[in-house]
């Protein structure tokens, strides 16, 4: 129970630490990236789907 304790205080915490540096750092997205980006995020989603439902069909 102590390992799933540190692990889970090793992820949060790295997350903390990603989302502190990024808020820092990083530079806002013109809106023409974002189009161009958010085009292709519907579809892969909907492929990962896809491929996770054949996948736990077909595999049992």
């Amino acid at each position: 129970m102590t390992n799933l304790f540190l692990l889970l205080l090793a992820i949060f915490g790295g997350i903390a630490v990603l989302s502190l540096v990024l808020q820092r750092f990083a530079s806002p997205m013109e809106p023409d990236k974002v189009n161009r980006i958010s085009r292709w995020i519907y579809p892969l989603v909907g492929l990962a789907l896809v491929l996770a439902t054949a996948r736990y069909f077909l595999q049992g």
